[in-house]
């Protein structure tokens, strides 16, 4: 045992360090890598074009829809299909503008001051009105007069704080988002349903994966054998849930504004959760087949329900056709029976289909590197992403990147691309947004799950500044769950139709018109 400080590959750690390194299932090696990255810019990710339809974007026709549809529904009868929702975040950022009206945080914006407004006079318009009217009054207050009245901030300390609903503190997969005739919907029940419409399988058991914040598990099941057996018996179905929380071994270490470890408290280090890349252990630990992702706040009205399965069907239906293609191909290059024109056609293949780039020279290359080099290039994890068409909404898009294998296709966010001189320009200039509405083949050619760690870049980390009690902290982001997480994957970008996608980052949203129905 160690004794005092020690110096590690650099790496000041004293034995509480190292205590609290091995707590958190951290090895020492990784926190020094992550301290290493810390230290250092991280590369930007290089843009070459955005991509559109035609050009890295598949544009399907009805024709390609019904095809693709049912092989889709034939994969969901055999019980392929999983549905695997990130669901550990909690609503904090939704509540944003009702935080800083209350004081919680910084002063709140003319913008915030203007969306709180909005809210509190469109009160009764929101799924909990009734449920926030009961809390308000047990104790003699009544919601809609003190609305009319203005006192909105009484009203955010029942609709946020523990006294009422205590939304502020709830994950925002447990929020009532839509009134239904059954009662108001939350959004965890809206995933439920979805996943009745499309990974329903021919004995009626539906596939649902949540990834839920450490701590609530207790709280997510109680939920849920209250709430599935309604929805089993009235849609004659059998809800499979299963759920996982982000392992503290996929947190990061903390920095101070001198670049050390961060110590708040004398012996003492923080961690941070390591972001939405953080769940790519969650995806590899399912050991899924043909599995969607979708982000918990972005649920559809059932109106949509049955045009918005044909998407997602026709999705998995495409990624099936591209698999059958992709495993033939393989199981040939493997056995070593593959003669001149057969790796030919699979490169053929690549190139049309899957965008691998022909390395140069390809003709003059030996036979035995052409096949190790489609061994590499096609060997791996398959997703098919659906892209909706850009309207301002924040976040990333399809886009070519360079690397050093060439151009690929991308998901790519904001914080990935050099903020000045051209590159700005470039993601600027991109036609179509990623709604997160993915569809993904976990298995190889053989059947066996890929080791997803395998086919991330760990390079491609976000780095962001917060203030930890005044102090100035650096924390560091694994690789995003379908950015770096998913870099070195096949991708296949489809064109899909905006109204398939309702996300709710703020309260507000809860008042568009695709939230503002009753199922």
């Amino acid at each position: 045992m160690m004794t005092g400080q020690e110096v590690r590959g650099g790496l000041m750690l004293s034995e509480r360090d190292i205590e609290k390194i091995y707590q958190h299932g951290i090895p020492e090696a990784e926190a020094r890598r992550q301290l290493e990255v810390l230290r250092r810019t991280p590369p930007y990710v290089e843009l070459d074009r955005p991509c559109r339809v035609g050009d890295g974007i598949l544009s399907l026709s009805e024709e390609d829809l019904s095809r693709l549809r049912g092989r889709g529904e034939r994969a969901q009868a055999a019980g392929r299909l999983t549905k695997f929702v990130p669901a550990s975040g909690r609503a904090s950022r939704m509540f944003h503008a009702l935080l800083a009206l209350r004081g919680r945080r910084s002063p709140p914006s003319p913008e915030e001051i203007a969306e709180a407004e909005t809210c509190f006079k469109e009160l009764s318009k929101f799924a909990f009105y009734a449920d926030l009217k009961s809390a308000m009054k047990r104790d003699g207050l009544d919601a809609g007069k003190l609305a009319a009245e203005g006192r909105y901030v009484e009203i955010a300390d029942y609709l946020l704080g523990p006294e009422g609903l205590g939304y502020g503190e709830l994950p925002k997969a447990l929020l009532c988002f839509h009134r239904a005739g059954e009662g108001p919907r939350t959004a965890l029940e809206e995933h439920l349903l979805e996943a009745a419409a499309y990974v329903r399988d021919q004995k009626g058991v539906c596939r649902v994966h949540f990834t839920v914040p450490p701590g609530s598990l207790p709280r997510f099941k109680s939920f849920l054998e209250e709430a599935a057996p309604r929805h089993e018996k009235r849609l004659k179905a059998s809800f499979e849930a299963t759920f996982s929380t982000q392992k503290l071994s996929t947190d990061t270490v903390v920095v101070g504004a001198d670049n050390e470890l961060f110590r708040p408290a004398e012996n003492e280090l923080l961690f941070w959760a390591g972001g939405h890349g953080a769940l790519l252990d969650n995806l590899n630990a399912l050991r899924g087949d043909v599995v969607f992702i979708k982000n918990v706040d972005n649920v559809i009205p059932d109106e949509l329900m049955q045009r918005t399965c044909l998407y997602k069907l026709a999705l998995a239906g495409l990624l099936l056709e591209l698999q059958e293609a992709l495993f033939g191909y393989l199981s040939r290059i493997y056995s070593k029976t593959a003669d001149e024109a057969a790796l030919e056609e699979a490169l053929r293949f690549a190139e049309k289909r899957l965008h691998v780039q022909r390395p140069p020279g390809w003709e003059s290359i030996a036979r035995e590197a052409r096949r190790a080099f489609l061994i590499d290039r096609l060997d791996r994890p398959l997703r098919v992403c659906g892209v909706v068409p850009n309207t301002g909404e924040p976040g990333g898009g399809p886009f070519w990147t360079r690397g050093k294998d060439g151009t690929s296709l991308q998901i790519v966010e904001k914080a990935q691309v050099e903020p000045s001189g051209g590159q700005k320009a470039v993601f600027a200039s991109a036609t179509h947004f990623n709604p997160v509405d993915i569809v993904c083949g976990l298995r190889d050619y053989l059947g066996e799950p890929f080791n997803l760690r395998r086919f991330r870049d760990p390079g491609a980390v976000c780095i962001s500044e917060k203030a930890w009690e005044g102090r100035r902290i650096r924390i560091l982001e694994h690789p995003g769950l379908w950015n770096g997480g998913m870099a070195r994957w096949l991708t296949v970008f489809v064109d899909i139709p905006l109204w398939t996608f309702h996300p709710v980052k703020t309260l507000a949203d809860l008042l568009k018109e695709g939230h503002q129905h009753e199922g």
